[in-house]
């Protein structure tokens, strides 16, 4: 019998169907062999050919049961409740041409119930327990009894097969503990997780509230400076270097006006159940273009990697301003042209920002963006935190690396089908 761990949902019952469909033939088949060999080897007589059929019948339900179970996508708690019992109906019809309540390994009835209340609810334990009882009574009233004559022989065969039952119960009492010791293990490590994603989650937001305050009393100031560098390029008298140092500080307001105003154009469209498609070669391009605007100091290079048309991409803000915070991380760590590389598949969208410098520390490669960095020279310690995150909420993932000819490597990876 196969060992089950309480199941949640239907996913979990189809993991433990297909599990107890698989181990089956295991058992089935060491059943079988037993029959085979017994009435040679302990010289007993036994009604094989009846035997055979049941274990037969119990073949046939097991294959068509799987194959079953191996097009669902789901189950219930009802199937896996039907197939125990079906494994007490074999077991006992077994028993009955063996001897019955007599036969030592009649307490082997006893593991389904244990399985069943691993993994299923309470009032269908209840009825496990119940079949499994009813047919061990059933089994001291009506059974075909061993012909065994001699006393001690019937003591010694009495005795090994209690041997067997406590073995396979020290076995199976080992594995459930086993597996319900690495169950308990695993569910205690994803609420773990859980929770540290729930405080990062938390500390986002209201970084994200604080953000949005901030952009919102800029939008006084903003104008306060455009209007006064408006005035300053009236001066004719200004030189030349003057002129073209005011143009690019208009230039710069305009983008942080750009940035500000957009914050609302982002909340609506984040409201929006249908968000802006765009191929994802141009919006990745467009982005680029915007991000060279705010840092015109800055030169890159886009590499498209993948053939054919490319994907649609539902524009997000969140993955914007992820990508400009790996961006301006890139080109703070070495002035030189970034490479940034768009592939992707049937699956999966893939952009790498690939930069020159001297790489990741490795106390960013082991922290992997899970919790922010203590503030350093030229930022908060905060971006790949915040960038680690938003991509998480999107269904990605972050990965960050050193290539060994150099320079650090930050690629995104995003589901295609599953991208907002």
């Amino acid at each position: 019998m196969p060992i089950l761990y309480h199941a949640a949902d239907s996913k979990e019952y189809l993991v433990n169907l297909r599990r107890l469909f698989a181990l089956r033939w295991a058992m089935l088949a060491l059943m079988a062999l037993t029959v085979l060999i017994a009435p040679g080897l302990l010289d007993l007589v036994l009604p094989q050919p009846a035997m055979l059929a049941i274990l037969a019948v119990a073949a046939v339900l097991n294959a068509l049961g799987h194959r079953h179970a191996g097009r669902q996508q789901s189950a219930t708690a009802h199937e896996l409740f039907s197939q125990l019992l079906l494994d007490i109906c074999t077991l006992s019809a077994l028993l009955f041409f063996s001897g019955g309540a007599t036969n030592p390994l009649v307490s082997l009835l006893l593991p389904p119930v244990a399985i069943a209340a691993l993994g299923l609810p309470r009032h269908l334990v209840t009825l496990v327990g119940g079949a499994a009882i009813l047919a061990y009574s059933l089994l001291m009233l009506f059974y075909l009894p061993l012909p065994i004559t001699d006393v001690s022989r019937a003591t010694q065969l009495h005795l090994i097969g209690m041997w067997l039952t406590f073995t396979v119960s020290a076995i199976l009492i080992g594995w459930i503990i086993l597996r319900m010791s690495q169950l308990i293990r695993d569910r205690d490590a994803e609420l773990a997780e859980a929770r540290e994603q729930a405080l990062r989650d938390e500390r986002v937001t209201a970084m994200g509230t604080l953000a949005a305050g901030a952009a919102h009393e800029l939008g006084t100031p903003l104008a306060t400076m455009s209007l006064i560098v408006g005035e300053l390029a009236g001066f004719r008298q200004l030189p030349e270097a003057v002129r073209e140092d005011l143009a690019l500080l208009r230039q710069q307001i305009a983008a942080c006006k750009e940035i500000v105003g957009g914050l609302a154009r982002r909340a609506d469209a984040a409201r929006n159940d249908t968000p802006e498609q765009q191929a994802c070669d141009r919006w990745l391009d467009r982005l680029r273009q915007k991000w060279h605007a705010l840092r015109p100091q800055t030169s890159s290079k886009l590499v498209v990697g993948s053939a054919g048309p490319a994907p649609q991409i539902a524009i997000d803000p969140r993955l914007e301003q992820a990508l400009l915070n790996l961006f301006n991380n890139a080109a703070n760590a070495c002035p030189q042209t970034l490479e940034i590389t768009l592939n992707w598949d049937r699956q999966n969208l893939s952009i790498a920002i690939r930069d020159r410098g001297p790489g990741f520390p490795p106390a960013v490669l082991a922290l992997g963006g899970r919790q922010e960095l203590p503030a350093h020279e030229g930022g908060s310690g905060v971006g790949l935190m915040l960038t680690a995150t938003a991509i998480g909420q999107l269904g990605g993932r972050l990965e960050l690396s050193n290539p060994d000819d150099g320079g650090a490597l930050a690629r995104i990876v995003l589901p295609i089908a599953e991208n907002p």
